[in-house]
């Protein structure tokens, strides 16, 4: 049975910092591109981040370039999302995503299949 199980949200001041985690199990992700994604209560859902799980290479949305940094830990099966310099408007539920052979930037536009997968979320509230 598949997972992928995010932790680490919570509450932080503006300005503050996170540190999301995402493990997965059940599978191999060897062909997989891993994301971070992102939706706010009335709003649609929006790509954050991602990295491919076997070269590592990584793609952002312009909105955190530089303040955001994704990674995986392969011996652990787990991927990251750093977030630094939080903003309020940047309160979401947070969910990782796992696509089937799709590239870093692909995912940035990218719709799930039946051979992906998503986590339940997590929720990270940016206080003013």
């Amino acid at each position: 049975q598949v997972q992928l199980v995010e932790s680490g949200g919570g509450l932080v001041q503006a300005g503050g910092s996170l540190r999301l985690s995402c493990a997965a199990s059940g599978r191999t992700f060897s062909s997989y591109t891993m994301g971070w994604f992102r939706q706010a209560p009335g709003k649609e859902r929006e790509f954050v981040a991602s990295v491919s799980w076997s070269s590592g290479s990584t793609y952002y949305a312009d909105s955190v370039k530089g303040r955001f940094t994704i990674s995986r830990d392969n011996a652990k099966s787990t991927v990251y999302l750093q977030m630094n310099s939080l903003k309020p408007e940047e309160t979401a539920v947070y969910r990782c995503a796992a696509a089937y052979r799709t590239t870093p930037q692909a995912m940035g536009a990218w719709t799930a299949t039946l051979h992906d997968y998503w986590g339940q979320g997590t929720q990270v509230t940016v206080s003013s």
